[in-house]
């Protein structure tokens, strides 16, 4: 299943949100994460890559992107639309195609916090450990025995944790 993080800058938590799926063992052979910002920032928040980097999780191939690269023709079909930002949540999203679960995991943002390097570096840990959490919920449920319907909901209140 393809799913797709929504962020309006696509530099922190939606970049954070693709490399943290597509590194995790529990969602490997479940999902194939994307991200994309509706006003992308062109370049990945330098402390967003530090902590990648300390876990050990690959960059390779992370680029802040447009979400247009996903509403267009040849773009992969999403299974899931999650915006992890309140700006990108009350945007005009464009249409996806195949009618996606779509969920809003609001979140702060990490890359606005003014405070010192550590302090930052903190909410930046913060926002991973927060999305990893809820991204291991969504690949521990039942998705065969859920119907669309049942699904959204518990992807919706995964996001309210």
């Amino acid at each position: 299943m393809n799913v797709l993080f929504l962020c309006t800058g696509n530099s922190a938590r939606s970049i954070l949100a693709e490399a943290i799926t597509n590194s995790l063992a529990i969602t490997k052979d479940k999902f194939r994460a994307y991200s994309a910002g509706s006003h992308p920032k062109g370049a990945l928040h330098p402390l967003a890559l530090e902590l990648l980097a300390q876990s050990h999780i690959p960059t390779t191939g992370l680029r802040s992107k447009s979400w247009d690269e996903f509403a267009g023709p040849g773009a992969p079909k999403m299974d899931f639309v999650i915006t992890v930002c309140d700006q990108a949540a009350g945007e005009q999203c464009p249409h996806w195609s195949g009618q996606p679960v779509t969920a809003h995991w609001g979140m702060p943002d990490p890359a606005a916090l003014e405070g010192t390097e550590e302090q930052k570096r903190r909410a930046f840990a913060e926002t991973a450990n927060t999305l990893r959490r809820r991204i291991e919920l969504v690949a521990s449920l039942p998705h065969a025995q859920l119907d669309r319907l049942s699904l959204q909901n518990r992807v919706r209140d995964i996001g309210k944790q």
